[in-house]
């Protein structure tokens, strides 16, 4: 009875490691992804005037730009 669970263990193994190789070789086959292109570095005043333009939409999303209608 143990001498069958050590063969069964054995050939899980084995086939695990024969799925891997698979694995692995089918990945490298595959052609490699196209580069990403590479972004300008961020500034400060660039993120601060972003944060600024998004504030300022939000604003106007809620209407606090707009004139109140009792006027």
């Amino acid at each position: 009875m143990e001498n069958k669970k050590k063969i069964a263990a054995a050939s899980a193994a084995v086939i695990a490691y024969i799925k891997t190789e698979e694995e692995a070789r089918w990945a490298l086959s595959q052609p490699a992804p196209p580069p990403r292109p590479k972004l300008p570095p961020m500034t400060l005043w660039g993120m601060s005037g972003r944060q600024t333009m998004m504030q300022n939409r939000n604003l106007m999303q809620l209407k606090t730009f707009h004139r109140s209608r009792l006027q």
